[in-house]
């Protein structure tokens, strides 16, 4: 019975690393928008994710126009040259920041 309860609590503790590695996360997408995005698009991430509405975020994304709105944006960045596995992150931070929102990020 020991070995059962260690097995199934290590199994928990392995899918808890798992899931939240798994799951896009805000502050990522802040990061990745300063390190990648700030400088070609001219401006800060808060006037970057004030240009739509949540709802309108997430039309965009579920649509998986996300790089090409991103482009719209940001004329000088490329849909290319924004990686799949940034999106989700740059996403979740468009979102958050969006111009209904109530939130202002600090970059």
């Amino acid at each position: 019975m020991k070995k059962f309860a260690t097995l199934v609590l290590s199994a928990m503790l392995g899918l808890s690393f798992v899931s939240t590695t798994s799951f896009a996360d805000v502050t990522k997408g802040q990061k990745l928008f300063q390190k990648k995005l700030k400088k070609p698009c001219g401006m800060t991430g808060a006037k970057f994710a004030a240009k739509h509405t949540q709802d309108e975020w997430e039309e965009i994304y579920e649509e998986g126009k996300f790089k090409e709105e991103i482009h719209k944006i940001c004329p000088k960045v490329k849909p290319e040259s924004i990686k799949d596995k940034w999106v989700k992150h740059l996403y979740d931070f468009a979102y958050e920041y969006a111009s209904d929102s109530g939130n202002v990020p600090s970059c």
